[in-house]
């Protein structure tokens, strides 16, 4: 099991990616396109051209963990514009939000963070 946390780097391709590939494609897409180690501990999100699918790609340490999310029916309504770049920075709150076809920049959701008084 993978419990998304705080403190977790989230890196999300903003293009879509082909879904064929398997941990050895989308970790050669971390590397050349997102410009980052796939190694790192970092979570990377990739959607397919339909946007009915996400991949999430994680390093724990001993492996590679490879998530699929398929939506049984509509599409994942709020991903990333391509315009802003290929890349873009999650936070944990957020990922949770478009795994479960919300909108991650939906002001409702509470923070990472919160102060205990």
């Amino acid at each position: 099991m993978i419990q998304l946390t705080p403190q977790m780097r989230i890196l999300v391709c903003v293009p879509s990616v082909d879904f064929r590939k398997g941990i050895d494609g989308l970790s050669r897409i971390c590397r050349e396109e997102m410009r980052s180690d796939p190694f790192s501990g970092y979570v990377f999100v990739f959607r397919n051209r339909q946007k009915t699918s996400l991949k999430i790609l994680i390093y724990d340490g001993q492996g590679f963990w490879l998530c699929q999310k398929r939506l049984s029916e509509g599409r994942f309504r709020c991903w990333p514009d391509e315009s802003e770049g290929g890349l873009n920075f999650f936070s944990a709150s957020q990922l949770q939000t478009l795994i479960w076809n919300g909108n991650p920049w939906d002001a409702r959701y509470a923070p990472d963070w919160r102060k205990i008084a």
